[in-house]
C-alpha cells in the first residue's frame, strides 16, 4: 500500500486505502479538465465524443479523454491523483492539447469499481489508470478485448500479474510501482535499535502490496534469528485490535509495508504505539505524516507526474504500453514524524544518524491528517 505510497489527494480517514469519494451507493463518475481538484465527489457528466482520439492525430489541438479511477481515499493514493492532474494541466499547455479527465473512488468496494470502470469502457475514454492493485487488476480484465491502453501506478506489478516484466509489460497495461524494498526498513530498525529482539508485523493479508515484503520481512528476520509476531486485519476496527494485540505481545517495533488497509487506519493507532514506546516503521511518507514514527520509500508527488508522464506519451506519441517499461523508483527516503520521535524518547539528530548509511535522505514531517494541511 508495495504500492508522500500515493493524491489535497490526501486524506487519511479511513484502507477510509483512504488516498474524493464515490460512496458505496454511487457510482456516477465526473468528467473535469487535468487541472481540477481530483478529490472532489462524481456530481455531473459530459458528453465524450463517440471518437477516439487515434496516436497518429497531431498533437497540437487534439483532444483526449482519461478515465482514472482511485481505489481508496488515502493519504499516498490521493497525493498521487493530485499529481497526475496537475501534470497533465501542465502538458495541456505545453502541447496544445486537451485531456479530459473522468475521476472517481471506488473505496475499497468491487461493485462500485467495476461499474466505474465499465461507465468508462461506455464513454470510449481513449486511456484508463488504475490508481492501486485492484482497480489495475480489473481494468486488466475489462479491457482484454478492446486493448484500451490501461496505465497503473501500483507496488508489485509483475506479482499481480499485470505484466510479464518490468521491462516488456507484454499487453495494453503498463505504468509505475512504488515497490518496497524492504531490507532497508528493516536495517533502520536496527540501526535504530540494535538490541529488538521482537518486531511486530501489522498488515492486511488480503493486500497485495503487502504480501512479496512481508515474506521479505520474515526472510530476512529468520536471517537474523529475531523473533517476529504477525497481526492481521482486513477493517479499521481490527487494525485497532491488532495494534492493541501488538502492544501486548511486547515487540519492540512494528513494521508495515505500503498497506492501504493500515494506512486508512494509522491516524486511529498511531498513539496506541506511541504510548507504548514502540516505533511504527511503514512503507510510504504518508504513514508518517498520519502519526508513524518512520515512512520509507518512493516520492509519491514524483511518481504522479512520471505517470502522467507515460499517460501522455501514450495519448500523443503512439508509445506502445506494452513495450513501454514500468516506471520504477528509488527507495531511498526516510522520513521521520519528529512529534512521534519526540514522544518515543528519541533524539532527531542521533536517529538521523543512525539512518544515515541506510537512505538517501532523512526528512522530518510533523503530524497532519493530509499533506495539504501542512502547507496551509
Amino acid at each position: 500500500m508495495k504500492l508522500r505510497n500515493v493524491f489535497a489527494m490526501i486524506t487519511a480517514a479511513a484502507m477510509t486505502l483512504s488516498l474524493a469519494a464515490c460512496s458505496g451507493q454511487s457510482t456516477a463518475s465526473s468528467t473535469s479538465s487535468a487541472s481540477s481538484d481530483p478529490s472532489s465527489s462524481a456530481a455531473s457528466e459530459s458528453s465524450v465524443s463517440s471518437e477516439k482520439s487515434t496516436a497518429s492525430e497531431e498533437s497540437s489541438g487534439a483532444s483526449y479523454t482519461i478515465g482514472i479511477c482511485n481505489y481508496v481515499d488515502d493519504a499516498s493514493l490521493n497525493q498521487i491523483v493530485e499529481n497526475i492532474n496537475a501534470r497533465l494541466a501542465e502538458i495541456e499547455s505545453e502541447q496544445g492539447i486537451t485531456i479530459n479527465v473522468k475521476y472517481d473512488n471506488c473505496n475499497a468496494d468491487a461493485n462500485v469499481m467495476n461499474q466505474i470502470i465499465a461507465n468508462f469502457a461506455a464513454d470510449n475514454v481513449d486511456l484508463m489508470v488504475g490508481v492501486a492493485t485492484p482497480v489495475a487488476m480489473a481494468m486488466q480484465s475489462a479491457t482484454e478485448d478492446s486493448k484500451t491502453p490501461v496505465v497503473f501506478a501500483v507496488s508489485d506489478p509483475v506479482g499481480a500479474g499485470l505484466v510479464a516484466s518490468l521491462e516488456e509489460p507484454g499487453s495494453n497495461v503498463t505504468g509505475s510501482s512504488d515497490n518496497l524494498d524492504t531490507n532497508s526498513v528493516m536495517n533502520l530498525i536496527f540501526a535504530q535499535n540494535p538490541d529488538a529482539k521482537k518486531i511486530g508485523l501489522l498488515y492486511d493479508v488480503g493486500q497485495d502490496s503487502s504480501t512479496a515484503a512481508i515474506e521479505h520481512a520474515k526472510a530476512y528476520l529468520d536471517d537474523k534469528g529475531v523473533e517476529y509476531v504477525e497481526r492481521t486485519a482486513t477493517t479499521a476496527e481490527e487494525v485497532a485490535l491488532a495494534a492493541q494485540a501488538l502492544v501486548s505481545d511486547g515487540v519492540d517495533a512494528v513494521f508495515t509495508p505500503t498497506d492501504n488497509t493500515i494506512m486508512k487506519a494509522e491516524l486511529a493507532i498511531y498513539e496506541t504505539f506511541a504510548d507504548a514506546g514502540i516505533p511504527h516503521y511503514t512503507g510510504a511518507d504518508s504513514f508518517a505524516l498520519n502519526g508513524a514514527f518512520l515512512g520509507y520509500g518512493v516520492d509519491y508527488a514524483n511518481l504522479g507526474r512520471e505517470t502522467a508522464d507515460m499517460i501522455a506519451s501514450i495519448l500523443t506519441e503512439g508509445k506502445d504500453p506494452a513495450t513501454t517499461p514500468v516506471i520504477t523508483f528509488d527507495n531511498g527516503t526516510a522520513t521521520v514524524n519528529t512529534e512521534i520521535c519526540e514522544k518515543l524518547g528519541l533524539d532527531f539528530d542521533t536517529v538521523s544518524e543512525a539512518f544515515a548509511p541506510y537512505c538517501t535522505r532523512v526528512e522530518e514531517i510533523t503530524t497532519a491528517e493530509s499533506f495539504s494541511d501542512l502547507e496551509s
